[in-house]
Formats: structure tokens, C-alpha cells, sequence
């Protein structure tokens, strides 16, 4: 695991973004001070996230909620939470 500062790693951006790309972590450092990390990404993140939004709205048309939703279970909930749950 290198550590370069930042001129270096700015000046060698690319270079080390393909290092990362092997598998390797870059340490940046500001005045000798570790402050940041380059490590290559997990396998499959880009593909998770992408994924993840084409699951937006995969349900659709699968079920419906009913009208009265909001009012399902109002006078039990109102009763615990009063303290009476005695029913």
C-alpha cells in the first residue's frame, strides 16, 4: 500500500486510478498525515445501483391499498397509546 501526498496523487490521478482498478488502496497524505484512501470498488456496486433504481415501482399495478388505510386499526392503536390496551 503506497502513500503519496496530494501533489502526487493529483499529478498521477489516473495512473492511480487504474492501480485501484487492480486491486490496490492508495493512501493520500497532507504534510505526512494520512487523510484519504483510494481502494477499489467492490465488485458488483455499479451493478447494485443500478439495479436498486430499476426496482423503483417493480410492484405496480400488483396490488392495491385500500381506501380506508389510514383509518385500519385507528381505534386499537388510539387505545394503546392512551394506555388502555385492554381492547
Amino acid at each position: 500500500m503506497d502513500t503519496l501526498n496530494i501533489h502526487a496523487a493529483k499529478t498521477h490521478f489516473s495512473g492511480l486510478v487504474e492501480r485501484a482498478e487492480k486491486g490496490e488502496t492508495i493512501i493520500i497524505a497532507r504534510a505526512g498525515k494520512p487523510v484519504a484512501k483510494l481502494t477499489p470498488l467492490e465488485t458488483g456496486v455499479t451493478d447494485r445501483v443500478a439495479m436498486a433504481a430499476r426496482r423503483i415501482g417493480f410492484m405496480k399495478g400488483e396490488f392495491s391499498i385500500p381506501d380506508d388505510f389510514n383509518e385500519m386499526g385507528r381505534e386499537e392503536i388510539e387505545r394503546m397509546f392512551n394506555g388502555d390496551d385492554k381492547g
